[in-house]
């Protein structure tokens, strides 16, 4: 009975995900000037995802102070799935690989979210998003990134890269840190020979579906010396809820 209730909420998930996409899609292709109306339909549509999957994604606040209005938020990238769960539950525009913007349906959906795009292999690249995450940062809104620079399996890399750290120092604007764990960890990790599509598939079909996103004390950037500093602080952080929730 259970298993037949799985598979009703997931058909209904997928059918509703299916139509909204579809909606969003042609919404996509309009020249808008200014903020697409797809940004603000884009924590909907992630939502949308989230229920589709049937992936039963929980929020921890973990934090004992208030969270900013703004802020820079980081996290571990263990999975694919991040990419739809931090913008279900906050108010970010993603950096991503610029290989998304190219994939089929979420690519067109993803740049006319206003999702921000670097080539994680060029160096000018990586230069150049430093000064447009700085430009979206001091506009207004919130980012999220990924420190350890991609997907690096369920354990944490050994270490971060700057780039989110530079953008908090040079905008004074704080670092939210998020700790990403999955139970079943085989069936959401993204590492070779698997492709999205199998992930997607491991992920709607595993027998533990729990997803778990702890959200820790923001890091104010008057309270490191510079970026290194706060990089290796973060990091540090990181490396005990490693040893925490997944040792």
């Amino acid at each position: 009975m259970l298993l037949l209730l799985r598979f009703l909420r997931k058909l209904i998930g997928w059918v509703d995900f299916v139509l909204f996409t579809a909606l969003v899609y042609l919404l996509a292709w309009l020249p808008w000037p200014g903020a697409h109306p797809v940004a603000r339909l884009f924590p909907a549509w992630c939502r949308c995802f989230v229920r589709a999957l049937d992936v039963d994604l929980r929020l921890h606040q973990k934090n004992r102070k208030r969270l900013p209005s703004r802020f820079i938020l980081i996290a571990n990238h263990p999975a694919a799935f991040e990419d739809i769960g931090i913008p279900a539950l906050f108010d970010v525009v993603s950096l991503a690989k610029i290989q998304v913007q190219d994939w089929f349906v979420v690519g067109k959906i993803s740049r006319a979210a206003g999702t921000l795009y670097v080539d994680r292999d060029d160096p000018e690249s990586r230069d150049e998003v430093i000064e447009t995450m700085v430009k979206a940062v001091n506009a207004g809104q919130n980012i999220c990134l990924y420190p350890e620079g991609g997907c690096k399996g369920r354990r944490l890399y050994h270490e971060f890269r700057s780039g989110a750290f530079e953008v908090s120092i040079r905008t004074g604007i704080p670092i939210l840190p998020v700790f990403l764990h999955y139970e079943a960890q085989d069936d959401f990790e993204w590492q070779p020979p698997y492709t999205l599509p199998q992930k997607i598939r491991h992920m709607m079909s595993t027998v533990n579906n729990r997803a778990n996103y702890y959200v820790h004390d923001p890091l104010d950037p008057k309270d490191y010396a510079d970026k290194y500093a706060m990089k290796a602080a973060a990091y540090e952080m990181y490396v005990g809820w490693n040893a925490r929730y997944l040792e």
